[in-house]
């Protein structure tokens, strides 16, 4: 029973202190007087009363009712319920004022009357807030009415009323006023008591609102409510806390919060608190809490805030629950017969019905809570401890953002002490959470099932707050209505104390006397309900072959323990990997328990060691929470598993598993120590039973078995029975038991946490060094106490570091956790102080068992790791260092890890890193022992590393790698990357080394010094420093010049043939140089690039003769283009229009030119030396290529200087002013540039004319052969330009030409009007938009003779002029820069260092933004313009950046597409030695191969270009001789420096070093070693089709336009692909040496059936060697077959040539059956070739395939119905029938003996010399009419008497031999006779002197 109200107070106004407005409340009377013992008054209760303050008003107000909490000391909450009415305040009172108050103020209460606030107050321990309203309402209407009762009697009755707290009655009240209360009590007061405040809160805020309130107060946030009515705040607050229930809230609580105490908002704890709206601005500056408005219905969340909400699916449950309850309508609204029935609840009903939904809400959220309780002591008081981690482990909520905060609450604590006991009285949350979980379960989903529990559960709700439905009706009188507003009301009296009080005394004795009202208590054991079924893994997806899984890592522990190694072994990869999942993870700790006899298991050390990895990769997976008992499953196993190291000394395995945040985590252990406990208290009580395994507390094994908490409740009901002395003892052996589990404890954290080397230092634990020592078999590592125990002890700093610190801190840590676990669970302090002064014993006698053990350890045999494997080495490559051990570990390309692509992953792989001069190789063996056989190759050379950088991997790729050891990652320009880690037995000081061995390789002194130059003699050294100095000299000569030139103004230094001209600025002024003097005179602007020098001073080689720069490719190329021959310049014939100029024979004009270029016929030597100057770097215009078509040229030049020339195109209209405008070199200039077109036929033609003044539009005509191109090369001229297609009546706003940038993706070679009908020479008639007549020179008549395209930054501002014939077309160019930059990212798209998530979307996406492609597109734009304009007969003038860039590219491109020439092998080797080594592409520089050019950086331009020469390939793969292998071939050798081809900047550098002409023929020393990338080339291609094209079959004269839209390109595959077995391919002799030892192999093993089928792995194997095509393979089989018959195999080209002869001949014997029986036919299926820009398709009908012949020159379409040949003969083939009758030209013919190529033996061949060809053939045979080979005359260099070699022909005189010696090789040959040898000798003298 407990007092209806505990006191009542009557609370008026009083005037204020400080004399203002404001008034404060005073307590006129109190009963009782004296506090009640058990219930003392609380304080501040007048503030409450008037939450906004005490104020006097000028009206009566009508009373007004509300209740506010107050919350003592003891957290005890007391009701006081208060009543306001209003009375006049007495003049005296407010005299009394008036004195005290200023007159101003004074002058403000002028109102006759004023009204004072007084309040009835009534406090209670009991929430009846209507009994409490009707209570203070009748005492409020015996004061108002004067009833005849007295005001005493009543307030005494109510002071002294007393009713039940709970159970469910109901008791009847009345005061004595002729009233009558029925109360009715709560069934279980542990359920709140609502009303309808829940369903008020839900009405006012809504549901998303509310949830995210509740969801606020519980994971601990301050709340604040607003409203203007303070009984919704009490309402809003209680409702708020209803819903919390079973949790209770255990912070501040203040539903009404008075004014006066605002500042308690900004406390920093949490709180749920109501005020007034009224002072809503004061809210404003809190930027912590949660506002809810109720008036307004919103909640202001602030943005520092974040609101963990439920996790998801009960989230979305709640929401559709909560609908279903507030908005039954919401389900069928849109139905077209709504049923009529449905209707919400009542206010009451609903409330219980959302009250309903959380508490099932919170039975989902904790079911199977009971599971995770801890019983730690049963008597005296149950202690109980809640397993947080498993409980989250188990709910796999571990990631979750909502319940591990609930979980640490404050409220969910009080929860565990509250309903944690075993033994209690239950309620509905219990009964919920025990029976009712299968339901929820079953019912999820099923709305009407839902809503039907629902529906239950408010039914027991609501009958617990109404037990008695049929209510009695109250009886309380009211006042009459109004009364309020009487004029004349008498205040409220002043109460009688004494009757009251003797009222109180009285009901108090009576009490008193009255036995004593026993409550029974129905406490009963706890269901404890289902425990929790498994849950998915973390991932919500249980893998399907867990069960074969699980299975695996049985094996293998059956294996391991069975000393069955080798199959254990082979198991291990798996089972580390399995153990990503939980479930491997606790199999492991089930099936290694088994292995465990009486606490020890003895391994061998080979055994030791596989435990171990499998208990690392175990832990590493597990959280530090270790939600999933992993690691406490294992802590009883690291103790027991062990070896011997030597007698009397054993190591456990904890020694070896301590590198693992896990045990570091207090909380753990503090875990794992109350489930110790539980275990041993429930042993304790289990009387009888033995147990053996450790149990987890709660896990069923047998039906019979009670869990600890039954135990618990069981002993609870007996406790009270039990005599005090068995009480005691119980007591003592629960106490005993907890302290002996302390001492276990402080053992086993000492094991896991004090390291196997104690004397090392823990600060190397804070550098992250992991000490990682490779002890015995296994790694041991050092234990992580160091750096935790720091954490925990911050006034420690790492000052004191000695030795001693690890055992101190291992001391401090256990120290920590005994204390906290020892109070908690009531261990005695005698005790605890016993453990403080054992632990320190503890740790020092395990650190000296720890010393023995790792003293033995270190002297065990380290593991057998795998034999190195040594690489192949090149002839001339030399090892620099010897093979360090390191682990290759997989990077982003997912292939070669396995994994995805299936299969056994090959990396990581296990063996060396090798450096040589030449490359950086690792060669090793997967660590996955499935491929363990197979071999890894990854290679590159040193040349092409582009970054060498440190990295840490984040996680440990595999148990082999240790932390700590140095790990690099190794990028090369080959698009190769070595991810390494240097295992621990490489020294970091080796690393180092290996570092620094790179990075001076990489970068050499010299060019000299790079692998092509020192491979195979070591003496080159000496040479050296000469050569720098000489260079040093010719750089400070010129710069001295440079400088002085320009101190002195006026003055001239004239030396010979030398001329340094006068700063810009001083041009003007300073012409007095006479005339006729400039042809004496050379003139050189000085470009510090380009530095000239006196040509006195450059005799780079004694070589340099006019002979050899003939034979260079750059002469051989322009005698075929028929641009002239180099004669005598006098003799030369003046109608030739070009000749080859000898003005740059000494590199004094343009060191980066070549020695001889074509220039206009009519420009002299001088001349072209003042016009170069205009040009960057010197690179005057000169001709490269000429259209044997419509005789257009192509020209190349560097861009012009900022100021050279622009004039020229600038100043053209204005007039001269001055001899500055006019400056001879402009006029020559123009001079050069009309040379240029006056040489093309067709502007010869048109005007006899030579000068400039003359012409006039009118005199121009274009004769143009092919109109019909026209139109199309205007849109694609406005595309490069990027304009955009415009209607025909507009002018682009972009100038005259546009910008290039913008059309980076355009596609269309669409018609356009404007230039396309410019260059078609029609008229355009329009006007400009505004009404002006259209530009007249804009729309000139004729097309430019001449195109310059120009660099659009250099040419603003150009004004087109009518009178000239050229065009400047501008555009816009990326730089070296962008190049550079692309290039890095698509190396790192290509390969990635990291594994990405999705490799797929991240390979495209930064595919996209490397912008490679783009820059691809650009080039080929460009390119196909260029083409375009050269084939429709204007010239054009490339002219960009310094013109060894981007010009080189487009130049080579534009002569590849329009000369089918080049692309032949021949041809393409040409064109490169002449556009990329003799016009001065910068190798060096670009290649950044030297230290000089280390700064600038890797710029692939040359792999660029072929790049585009790929894209070119793959769209007309008829039309090229070579393969794209050969492309790739060349992309990897132009970076790899091992030959001398692609190494220096220019042919001036390399005469300089005196390579220019010592390729041919001085390979003398050792045939093996290739100095030039050709002559290897060359050779490979006589022994293998490798770099041959099967599908060549070229058409005449054929121009190629390519599509250059992005979406035609693909990705190289170059870039991409890779061949772990063997590196790359393309030093092929390494290749070839490994294959043959498989071959072997598969060979020996006969006996076994042989299948047929290979498996093949993209990544790993050549799949071209291994699955080569078909035409490939009949070679080969051919050349087998013949080895097998004993012939000599003949060489592939010539099988090719005689098939192809054979099949022509059958071709025309029978072209109507074109698939003959002997024939070699490829039908391939590819779309139709392109063989230009549309789809080139015969007359003869449309096909789906292309019959491609093996000839090389017919390519038919044929179709299955007409049999006839559609293809059109070409020239070549009517030139191979007459190739046949080869008899009618045989000068001179007989038998020789050959020398076959290297290694090859002497042959008779028969031997015909051919004046007329120029050429020496040879045959098999006399009669013999396919050739077998030819010797070029024009090759010969000289012939010479020989001598006889190995194998010669026996029996014959030495004279009989002689050399014939040619540009690429040496010829042995052997007459009979000495005789016959002088007559072949003379001959083919003379033939060469005819020649």
């Amino acid at each position: 029973m407990a007092r209806l109200a505990d006191y009542f107070l009557v609370v008026a106004f009083a005037p204020g202190k400080r004399g203002n407005g404001d008034g404060q409340g005073q307590i006129l009377q109190r009963f009782p007087e004296k506090d009640w013992e058990d219930n003392p008054f609380p304080q501040g209760i007048e503030l409450f009363c008037q939450p906004s303050g005490w104020q006097l008003f000028s009206e009566r107000r009508p009373p007004t009712f509300f209740i506010a909490v107050l919350t003592d000391i003891n957290s005890e909450r007391h009701y006081c319920a208060c009543f306001t009415f209003w009375e006049a305040v007495e003049s005296t009172q407010l005299q009394n004022r008036m004195k005290n108050e200023e007159e101003e103020v004074a002058a403000l209460i002028q109102p006759a009357q004023l009204f004072a606030p007084k309040s009835l107050v009534l406090v209670s321990r009991l929430d009846h807030a209507d009994v409490f309203r009707n209570c203070l309402g009748l005492i409020y209407t015996v004061y108002m009415d004067g009833l005849n009762t007295s005001l005493e009697t009543v307030i005494g009755n109510l002071l002294t009323c007393t009713i039940p707290i709970a159970g469910g009655t109901q008791r009847t009240i009345s005061l004595g006023a002729g009233d009558r209360q029925v109360i009715q009590t709560p069934i279980t007061d542990s359920l709140p008591v609502s009303n309808c405040s829940v369903a008020l809160l839900f009405r006012q805020l809504g549901i998303t609102n509310v949830l995210c309130l509740f969801c606020a107060a519980l994971t601990e946030h301050k709340i604040l409510f607003l409203s203007s009515s303070y009984q919704r705040l009490t309402d809003a607050c209680r409702g708020l806390l209803a819903l919390m229930f079973p949790l209770k809230y255990s912070f501040t609580y203040v539903p009404i919060l008075p004014a006066q105490l605002l500042e308690v908002l900004s406390t920093p704890t949490p709180f749920i608190i109501g005020v007034s709206s009224a002072f809503q601005s004061e809210t404003q500056e809190l930027l912590d809490v949660i506002i809810a408005d109720l008036d307004g219905g919103t909640v202001t969340v602030p943005e520092c805030i974040h609101i963990s909400l439920l996790p998801e699916p009960l989230l979305h449950q709640t929401r559709e629950a909560l609908s279903m309850v507030l908005d039954p309508e919401l389900e069928i609204a849109d139905l077209a017969f709504p049923p009529s029935t449905i209707s919400a609840s009542s206010l009451k009903m609903q409330d219980k019905e959302i009250r309903a939904v959380f508490l099932r809400l919170f039975a989902q959220l904790l079911k199977g809570y009971r599971w995770c309780l801890h019983i730690i002591r049963i008597h005296p008081e149950p202690v109980i401890r809640f397993h947080k981690a498993a409980f989250l482990g188990q709910r796999g909520l571990v990631e979750d953002d909502f319940l591990p905060k609930v979980l640490e609450g404050m409220a969910f604590a009080g929860f565990v002490t509250e309903r944690g006991p075993p033994y209690r009285a239950t309620d509905l949350f219990d009964e919920l959470v025990a029976n009712e979980a299968k339901r929820m379960q079953a019912d999820e989903g099923n709305r009407a099932r839902i809503l039907r529990h629902i529906k239950e559960l408010a039914e027991q709700l609501y009958k617990n707050e109404n037990p008695y439905p049929a209510v009695t009706m109250h009886k309380v009188q009211k006042p009459t209505e109004g009364c309020h507003l009487r004029l004349h009301q008498r205040p409220f009296p002043r109460l009688d104390e004494g009757t009251i009080q003797w009222i109180i005394d009285q009901a108090t004795a009576k009490l008193q006397t009255a036995p004593p009202a026993v409550r029974a208590e129905k406490k009963c054991m706890v269901p404890s309900g289902p425990p929790l079924g498994t849950v998915t893994e973390r991932n919500g997806v249980i893998l399907a072959n867990s069960a074969r899984r699980l299975e695996v890592v049985r094996n293998c522990i059956s294996y391991v323990f069975e000393s069955k190694m080798l199959e254990a072994k082979r198991l291990l990869p798996a089972v580390l990997r399995a153990m990503k999942s939980r479930a491997a993870r606790q199999c492991l700790t089930q099936e290694l328990n088994l292995h465990v006899q009486q606490n020890r298991a003895v391994l061998d050390h080979q055994q030791f060691d596989f435990i171990v990895r499998m208990m690392n990769c175990c832990l590493q997976d597990c959280n530090a929470a270790d939600e999933h008992g992993v690691a406490a499953a294992l802590l009883p196993l690291v103790t027991a598993f062990c070896r011997k190291l030597s007698p009397g000394i054993t190591q456990f395995a904890y020694s070896c598993v301590q590198e693992h945040l896990v045990w570091t985590n207090i909380q753990f252990w503090e875990a794992m120590f109350y489930c110790d406990v539980q275990n041993h208290i429930r042993a304790l009580y289990l009387e009888g039973t033995e147990e053996n395994g450790v149990q987890q507390g709660g896990e069923e094994g047998a039906p019979k078995e009670k869990s600890a908490l039954e135990i618990a409740a069981e002993q609870c009901c007996y406790w009270p029975t039990l005599s005090r002395e068995k009480q005691q003892e119980l007591i003592q052996k629960e106490e005993s038991t907890v302290f002996s589990q302390a001492i276990h404890y402080a053992n086993r954290m000492s094991y896991l946490l004090l390291p196997l080397d104690t004397s090392k230092s823990r600060l190397l634990r804070g550098s992250g060094l992991a000490d990682a020592e490779s002890v015995s078999n296994s790694f041991i590592t050092n234990s992580i106490a160091g750096s935790v125990a720091d954490s925990y002890d911050t006034e420690s700093g790492f000052e004191e570091a000695e030795s001693s610190d690890v055992a101190n801190y291992v001391v401090r840590f256990i120290n920590r956790f005994v204390d906290k676990v020892c109070t908690e669970s009531g261990v005695t302090n005698e005790h605890l102080k016993g453990l403080h002064v054992m632990i320190p014993d503890i740790v020092q006698m395990h650190i000296e068992t720890l010393d023995a053990v790792h003293r033995e350890s270190k002297r065990l045999p380290p593991i057998q790791k795998p034999k190195l494997l040594r690489p192949s080495l090149l002839i001339g490559e030399e090892s620099v260092m010897e093979g360090l051990r390191v682990y290759l570990m997989p990077d982003g390309r997912e292939e070669a890890a396995g994994g995805n692509t299936g299969g056994p992953a090959l990396l990581p792989a296990e063996g060396a890193i090798f450096l040589t001069t030449y490359r950086i190789i690792f060669k090793g063996t997967p660590t996955d022992p499935l491929v363990g056989e197979q071999v890894v190759v990854r290679s590159f050379p040193i040349a092409s590393l582009t970054k060498e950088e440190k990295i840490t991997v984040q996680a440990q790729v595999d148990q082999f790698i240790q932390e700590g050891c140095a790990q690099l990652q190794l990028r090369s320009c080959t698009f190769q990357l070595l991810r390494i880690a240097f295992d621990e037995e490489v020294a970091s000081e080796s690393a180092e080394v290996f570092r620094k061995h790179l990075n001076k390789l990489r970068y050499p002194q010299h060019v000299s010094d790079t692998f092509a130059f020192i491979a195979g003699h070591v003496t080159k050294q000496a040479v050296q420093p000469k050569a720098k100095e000489k260079n040093q000299s010719l750089r400070t000569i010129s710069k001295i010049l440079v400088k002085n030139a320009k101190k002195t103004i006026g003055r001239q230094y004239v030396t010979r043939k030398k001329y340094t001209p006068p700063p810009w600025e001083q041009r003007g002024t300073q012409q007095h140089l006479p005339e006729d003097q400039e042809d004496e005179i050379s003139v050189s602007d000085e470009v510090e690039r380009s530095t000239l020098t006196p040509s006195t001073t450059i005799r780079p080689s004694d070589k340099m003769t006019m002979s050899h720069l003939v034979e260079r490719a750059c002469c051989r190329d322009y005698q075929r283009l028929g641009l002239g021959t180099l004669s005598n310049s006098l003799t030369r014939s003046k109608n030739e229009p070009f000749r080859i100029s000898t003005v740059n024979r000494m590199y004094a004009v343009c060191r980066s030119y070549p020695g001889l270029l074509i220039v206009p016929q009519s420009i002299q030597d001088n001349t072209i030396q003042r016009i170069s100057r205009c040009y960057r770097q010197n690179r005057f215009p000169v001709v490269c290529w000429r259209s044997s078509r419509t005789k257009a040229v192509l020209l190349r030049s560097g861009g012009l200087h900022g100021k050279g020339v622009v004039g020229l195109f600038k100043s053209q209209n204005a007039p001269a002013t001055g001899p500055s405008q006019a400056d001879s070199t402009s006029l020559e200039q123009e001079k050069y540039l009309q040379a240029v077109i006056n040489s093309m036929p067709h502007y010869a033609e048109a005007s006899g004319r030579n000068t400039l003044s003359g012409f006039t539009s009118a005199q121009m005509s274009s004769s143009d052969s092919s109109e019909k191109r026209q139109p199309k090369l205007g849109s694609l001229m406005k595309q490069v330009m990027g304009g955009k297609d415009e209607g025909p009546g507009t002018i682009s706003r972009g100038g005259k030409w546009g910008s290039i940038r913008a059309s980076g993706r355009m596609s269309s070679y669409a018609l356009n009007m404007e230039i396309g009908s410019r260059l078609a020479g029609k008229e355009l008639q329009s006007t400009q938009p505004n009404g002006s007549p259209s530009e007249a020179s804009f729309l000139r008549q004729h097309r430019a003779s001449l195109y310059i395209i120009g660099d659009k930054s250099q040419l603003r501002g150009v004004k087109p002029d009518p009178l000239q014939h050229w065009e400047v077309v501008p555009i816009e160019v990326f730089e070296a820069r962008q190049v550079k930059t692309s290039f890095k990212k698509l190396m790192k798209a290509c390969v990635p260092g990291n594994p990405t998530m999705e490799p797929g979307v991240t390979y495209l996406r930064s595919l996209e933004e490397s912008e490679w492609l783009v820059q691809i597109h650009k080039i080929l734009q460009i390119s196909v313009l260029v083409v375009e304009l050269l084939d429709t007969g204007s010239s054009v003038l490339v002219s960009l950046e310094d013109g060894w860039d981007i010009t080189t590219q487009v130049v080579s491109l534009v002569q590849l597409l329009s000369d089918p020439y080049y692309r032949t092998m021949e041809g393409f080797r040409l064109l490169i030695e002449k556009e990329w080594l003799s016009f001065g592409h910068r190798f060096s520089h670009r290649g950044a191969q030297t230290l000089a050019s280390q700064s600038s950086g890797f710029t692939p331009i040359f792999l660029q270009f072929l790049d585009c020469v790929h894209q070119i390939h793959l769209q007309f793969p008829l039309e090229f001789e070579f393969s794209q292998y050969y492309l790739k071939f060349l992309s990897y050798h132009a970076v790899s420096a091992r030959f001398r081809t692609f190494l220096l900047d220019s042919d001036y550098e390399r005469l300089e070093l005196g390579l220019l002409y010592e390729e041919k023929g001085e390979r003398k020393g050792s045939p093996q070693l290739f100095r030039s990338v050709w002559d290897y080339i060359d050779r490979l291609n006589k022994k293998t089709p490798v770099f041959f094209n099967y599908m060549y079959a070229p058409e005449d004269g054929e121009v190629l336009r390519p599509y250059s839209n992005i979406s035609n390109l693909k990705v190289w595959d170059y870039y991409t692909q890779e061949t772990l077995s063997e590196g790359p391919s393309y030093d092929w002799e390494l290749v070839q040496g490994q294959v043959e030892p498989g071959e072997e192999a598969g060979q020996q093993d006969t006996s076994t059936p042989q299948s047929k089928r290979k498996i093949i792995w993209p990544c790993y194997d050549n799949c071209s060697r291994l699955e080569p095509d078909a035409i490939s393979r009949l070679l080969e089989e051919l050349q087998n077959l013949e080895m097998e018959l004993g012939q000599v195999p003949e060489r592939w080209k010539e099988m090719w040539d005689k098939v192809k002869a054979c099949q022509r001949s059958e071709a025309q014997a029978d072209s109507s059956s074109r698939v003959a029986a002997g024939s070699l036919l490829m039908a391939s299926s590819l779309p139709h070739q392109r063989r230009s820009l549309g789809v080139y398709l015969q007359e003869s009908g449309v096909s789906s395939t292309i019959n491609l012949s093996l000839d090389s020159d017919t390519s038919s379409t044929s179709t299955p119905s007409s049999g006839k040949q559609g293809g059109r003969r070409s020239t070549s083939t009517l030139y191979s029938q007459f190739q046949t009758a080869e008899s009618e030209n045989r000068s001179y013919e007989g038998s020789l003996y050959k020398k076959g190529a290297f290694m090859k033996p002497w042959k008779p061949r028969w031997f015909v010399l051919d004046k007329t060809k120029h050429q020496l053939r040879y045959y098999d045979g006399r009669l013999d009419t396919e050739c077998k080979g030819v010797i070029d005359l024009a090759e010969v260099e000289s012939i010479t008497p020989g001598t006889p070699t190995m194998g010669a022909p026996k029996m014959v005189d030495e004279k009989a031999f002689f050399d014939l010696k040619t540009t690429k090789r040496v010829y042995n040959f052997c007459a009979q006779d000495v005789l016959l040898a002088q007559q072949w000798i003379d001959r083919i003298q003379s033939c060469l002197s005819d020649a």
